[in-house]
Parts: C-alpha cells; sequence; structure tokens
C-alpha cells in the first residue's frame, strides 16, 4: 500500500511516486511517495533501520545491488527543460546531476571524505569538475566555503588532511563540499549528528540562508526532532520502510496521529542516576592536578626550519571523579574534551599530576597494563571502533587475552555471553551471537556490543567519548539507561565527554565546561546547568534550549 505525503505546491522540484528499494527480494522501502518544493524544507524522520537514508540515497543510485521501482521526476531547470527521472536516466547523464543540481551531505564524514587527499583539494576538485574554475580560484573559493561553515583558520584546515581535523570540523568540510555548487536540492543525511549545540546552530542558520538565498530545497534526513522542529517546514515520518505520518511540522508536533510519532517525541534522555558520597572521603578513581597536554606545530617562515611551535590543546586542568561518580565534559568541537580523555587513558604525554586509582601513568607497557584494566573506552562511533573482520566473540573477549591470560577458550566464551547479556544482547534474540559480525547489527546494538567490550574486564573506570551522539532518540535513551543501570549496580565511575547539554543533564554528577583547553566552569552538574555563571556556559545552555 502507498502512502502518499502531498505538498501544497503545484509543480515540485522533486516528484517521487511510488517508490520501492529492495535487497535479494526484500523489500525495505515499501512504494513511499514524496514531494518537494523548490525552496521548501522536508524533514524525513524515524528510527535506525526506518529506511530514511536507503531513500534518499536511492534517488541518486547511490546504493549498490539494490532493486529499486518507482519514479522520482526532478523539474528541469532553466537550462534543461522537461523532468528527468532519476530511477531510469542513464547513468552518465545522473552524474551530471550529482554535486551540482543534487547534492548530499553524508552522517558519516570520515568515511565519505578521501583520506589521502587535503579537505581543500576534495573540495576544489567539486568546483573544477562542475563550474570550471580554475585550480587557483577553486583553492579560493574553497577556502571562502570553509569559512562559511564556520570552521576555525579556513586557510590552514584547507591544507589539512580529514583525520587532522576534529569530528566538528570534518562534518563541516563536507558541508562545504555539497554546497560548493549552489544545488538545486540538498540531501542532508545527519548532517549535524557529530557538531555541538552552538555551532549546530551555526549551521542550521547557514543552510537556511543558503536555501533562502538560491532558492534550495532540502531533504533533511534526521533522528534529531528538535532539529526539525527548528528548520523543516514539513515532517514525514517513517517507520519500517513506511510513512506513517505527514504534515506542518507545528500540526505533528503538537498533534501526533500516529503511535510511532508519539513514541518519538516522547523519547527524552531522563536523569535516573544515584547520587554519589558527598563527604569525599572515598580515595578518587581519577584525579588530575594542572594537567597540561601540548603538541608541536610548524612555525611559518625561517623560524620553523630551526625550531618547532607549541600548541596547547588542555592547558591547567583540574579534576577528581569519586567511585561511582559520573564527571561530564561539555565543550565545543576544539575545545579540548578528546585531548583530555586521551590523556586520561594514557595515550598521549602530558605534563601535570594524572593518577588512576592512586597510581600515575609510566607509559611502559608492561608497568600501564594493571591501569589499562581499570580504565576502559566506549567510543563515538561503534561501527569505525569495531573491527569488521572480527565476530562478536574476538571483538568482546578481545581484552581478556590480554588482561586474563590464564582463561581457557570455554571461560572466555562464558564470560563473552556473560558481558553481553548483561548489555541486553542475548542468543534467544540473536541465534549464533558469538558467531556473528558488527555489520549484522544495527547502530543502537553495535554500541551496546562495544560497551560490553569494555565492561568484561571488569573495569573500574570508563571514558564514555560521546556515546549517543550517533544514535536516534529511542535509542539514546535505551544506552543511558543502560549506562545509568551498570552504574548503579556495578558502582561504575564514568569520564562523559559530549556536547550535549542534554545528556550531561541526564548523566553527570558533576560537569566542567571547556573552551580552547580550559576549563570555565565546573561543579555539581544541575546547578551549573540551571544557574550556569560564565558567559560561555550560558551560551551553550542557551543554544541546547534553542533546540
Amino acid at each position: 500500500m502507498t502512502t502518499t505525503c502531498d505538498t501544497t505546491k503545484n509543480q515540485p522540484l522533486l516528484d517521487v511516486k511510488g517508490l520501492r528499494v529492495a535487497f535479494g527480494g526484500k523489500p525495505v522501502v515499501h512504494g513511499i511517495d514524496l514531494q518537494i518544493a523548490a525552496g521548501e524544507k522536508l524533514a524525513l524522520v524515524g528510527e535506525s533501520g526506518s529506511g530514511k537514508t536507503v531513500t534518499a540515497l536511492s534517488l541518486l543510485r547511490l546504493v549498490q545491488n539494490a532493486d529499486l521501482a518507482g519514479v522520482a521526476n526532478l523539474s528541469g531547470s532553466q537550462a534543461q527543460r522537461g523532468a528527468r527521472d532519476l530511477l531510469s536516466i542513464p547513468e552518465r547523464e545522473l552524474r551530471g546531476i550529482r554535486g551540482k543540481e543534487i547534492a548530499m551531505i553524508f552522517q558519516e564524514p570520515m568515511t565519505a571524505l578521501n583520506a589521502l587527499y587535503t579537505v581543500g583539494d576534495q573540495i576544489s576538485e567539486v568546483l573544477e569538475l562542475h563550474e570550471g574554475l580554475s585550480a587557483r580560484a577553486a583553492q579560493e573559493a574553497s577556502v571562502q566555503l570553509l569559512a562559511d561553515t564556520g570552521i576555525p583558520e579556513p586557510a590552514r584546515r584547507a591544507r589539512s588532511y580529514p583525520h587532522q581535523l576534529s569530528g566538528g570540523q570534518r562534518q563541516r568540510a563536507m558541508i562545504a563540499m555539497a554546497l560548493a555548487c549552489k544545488p538545486r536540492l540538498l540531501l542532508a543525511d545527519e548532517p549535524t549528528t557529530a557538531l555541538d549545540v552552538t555551532v549546530r546552530a551555526q549551521i542550521l542558520e547557514l543552510l537556511a540562508d543558503l536555501q533562502r538565498k538560491y532558492g534550495m530545497a532540502v531533504l533533511l534526513i534526521t533522528h534529531d526532532l528538535n532539529l526539525v522542529r527548528r528548520f523543516a517546514d514539513r515532517v514525514a515520518v517513517m517507520e519500517r520502510g513506511h510513512i506513517v505520518e505527514h504534515g506542518p511540522v507545528g500540526t505533528v508536533f503538537e498533534a501526533p496521529q500516529h503511535a510511532y510519532t508519539r513514541k518519538l517525541i516522547d523519547s527524552h534522555p531522563a536523569r535516573d542516576v544515584a547520587e554519589a558520597a558527598a563527604d569525599g572521603a572515598a580515595p578518587p578513581v581519577l584525579e588530575a592536578r594542572a594537567l597540561r597536554v601540548s603538541y608541536p606545530v610548524s612555525r611559518p617562515g625561517f623560524a620553523g626550519w630551526f625550531r618547532k611551535g607549541e600548541f596547547v590543546a588542555v592547558q591547567g586542568a583540574d579534576f577528581r571523579i569519586a567511585p561511582g561518580e559520573t564527571l561530564g565534559v561539555v565543550g565545543e568541537s576544539g575545545s579540548g574534551k578528546s585531548t583530555l580523555a586521551l590523556a586520561a587513558l594514557g595515550l598521549l604525554k602530558h605534563r601535570g599530576e594524572l593518577q588512576v586509582t592512586g597510581k600515575g601513568w609510566a607509559v611502559d607497557r608492561a608497568s600501564d597494563l594493571a591501569l589499562r584494566r581499570t580504565m576502559q573506552v566506549v567510543f563515538q562511533d561503534p561501527f569505525s571502533s569495531l573491527s569488521p573482520r572480527m565476530t562478536v566473540e574476538q571483538i568482546v573477549g578481545e581484552g581478556l587475552r590480554v588482561h586474563a591470560p590464564e582463561l581457557d577458550a570455554a571461560a572466555r566464551r562464558a564470560r563473552a555471553l556473560t558481558a553481553l547479556a548483561d548489555v541486553g544482547l542475548s542468543e534467544a534474540q540473536f541465534p549464533a551471537l558469538l558467531d556473528r559480525y558488527p555489520h549484522e547489527f544495527s547502530g543502537g546494538q553495535r554500541q551496546r556490543l562495544a560497551i560490553a567490550r569494555a565492561l568484561i574486564v571488569d573495569p573500574r573506570l570508563l571514558v564514555l567519548d560521546e556515546p549517543t551522539s550517533a544514535l536516534d532518540v529511542t535509542i539514546q535513551k535505551q544506552v543511558l539507561g543502560l549506562l545509568q543501570r551498570l552504574q548503579r549496580e556495578r558502582g561504575l565511575s564514568y569520564l562523559l565527554i559530549t556536547h550535549d547539554v542534554e545528556v550531561i543533564r541526564a548523566m553527570a554528577h558533576q560537569v566542567i565546561v571547556m573552551k580552547d583547553g580550559a576549563i570555565l566552569e565546573s561543579g555539581p552538574a544541575l546547578r551549573v546547568l540551571d544557574a550556569p555563571e560564565h558567559p560561555y556556559t550560558q551560551k551553550l545552555v542557551a543554544a541546547a534550549l534553542l533546540e
């Protein structure tokens, strides 16, 4: 059965009718209809696996091994009359449309950007190919595009490779590349997932300004309902390959008709943490005093031949984490949050005092091995942190090979099953669970695998680096609930790195606010968030409230 999503515009820029997508005969998108008018902002929302991204990728025929059916008519531009069916036109003609008339911002910039080329070269390539600019003009334009997205030091960042940028900076580079040719339609697949709240607001404002200036239409693929509320004109809610509800944003959010829509709207992070002991008598699990982390950088001119400069990423940081306590670290991209976490894990050289359970990192494998068992990490993107060539048993049990070599294969297997059960994954749900690979799981399930891998060695402290930023709202709530339960049951301490103020509110006992490597404000989480004293903290909280 086809579900129709109408628009009030008479001649839509894109008219999709009966779009069906199947893999190996199994349908994942079931005959949906979508219409997008020129200059309109339509949001397509739903949980992971609902078919949102597959729908967008199918419009440009970027999904491999997919069977496509239906019609996707793109209206003609001033230079070309007549509509073109994106699903049936020759590949050569479609290549001329990709990037110029229809551009796409992909969800994960690290996999979408080429690691062998600078971001400036990659943006320039688009301008040279579609706009016919000279190499020099394209380079100048790429710097300006990076500046338009709010990236700091755009000229220097244009000469950087993707791995040299933070997650938020890579996403902004992707946005600059997508907007290079001023497309008529922008397909934005989770364009602000990796961005902090203030930069997210800047990107939304940028997209809105360009959309108004050039009459660009936007199809926004997202799980962030706050983003939809602020940005979109209309919203279509997708569940299991069907559009179950659609209409103006205000109407759908104020009076949702479908139970699935109501479920999405009600999925807010909820605070459910046991208050840690207030006397401070227990020795801290992690403590830092005057922590300083710096990197050598090249100096311009002849001076750089003789002596390197220095970039200070973390300066004079003081903090402590008690047993069973969560310390939230919040700040914009480039504030030093992740550098602080890497130093805490003993992965970066540092100055000052840093102790884990009363012991300092010796930067020596034998001396540090016991500390590494005490302190484990859960990364932001489980898809890139879990090896695609290893089974679940190998991934989850890997830590036991290092920290419990006395265990045989049967004991490691039993411990792996117990750890997986603790995070809500069982063989009853997933037959042959231990023999599966990461790609066989959803994003939320992969994050549970990452948590199980960290828990299997019985750590006292988990470093959580943006543990829910890539997850949709319902799965985010589930993962946060899992972490809250594990903390209560095991007495775990967390060092929580995030740009999401609401996650801090739900999880943290204490919070430190960072900017440019320095701690600007610290204290009990609810006190800092409800009555921030520093102007920068006030800015972060205000940006979160606007969402």
